[in-house]
């Protein structure tokens, strides 16, 4: 008589899907992302949200949720290519979780989305950021998380006259 064991195969499938990329190969530089703590003229303003699995209409937002503003610097990209692959967008499930370069986290602005996701960072200064948050739930009668992890970039000239808009939508 034979027996098969694939519990321990599966577990490895399982494993493998939400493995944690290595980190950044760039290391990060604080003179590449001084931009940031200039003060400038510009406002960036946006929203938050994912649309649920139940349909166009139910829409969540990042109430509540830390928006970071990343100056986009080669450590940053390299963290934001690992993290999002090709997208704008990943999945609560299978988000990797690593822990930045704490110089890296000192060069970034926070603030806390409010109750329909809104957020603003003002005097900004002139470069090229990355926003970022994440927009997650857990349904009624469910265990697992819904929602993910959301990013865009933008990036400010310094001759803006208007807020910049910025929807964070996985889109």
């Amino acid at each position: 008589m034979r027996f098969i064991v694939l519990a321990p195969i599966g577990a490895l499938f399982l494993s493998a899907c939400n493995s944690v990329p290595s980190g950044p190969t760039a290391r990060f530089d604080p003179a590449e992302a001084a931009f940031i703590r200039k003060e400038g003229r510009a406002t960036i303003s946006g929203q938050a949200f994912l649309r649920d699995k139940q349909g166009h209409a139910n829409v969540r937002y990042a109430a509540g949720e830390v928006v970071r503003l990343v100056p986009a610097t080669a450590y940053a990209q390299a963290r934001i290519t690992r993290f999002y692959g090709g997208g704008k967008y990943v999945p609560a499930l299978l988000a990797p979780k690593s822990s930045p370069d704490p110089e890296y986290a000192a060069y970034t602005r926070t603030t806390k989305a409010g109750p329909t996701g809104r957020f603003s960072f003002d005097k900004v200064a002139p470069g090229r950021y990355f926003l970022t948050t994440q927009v997650t739930w857990t349904p009624k009668g469910s265990l697992l998380t819904e929602g993910g992890a959301v990013y865009d970039e933008v990036t400010v000239t310094g001759k803006e006259t208007d807020a910049i808009e910025v929807v964070l939508s996985g889109n």
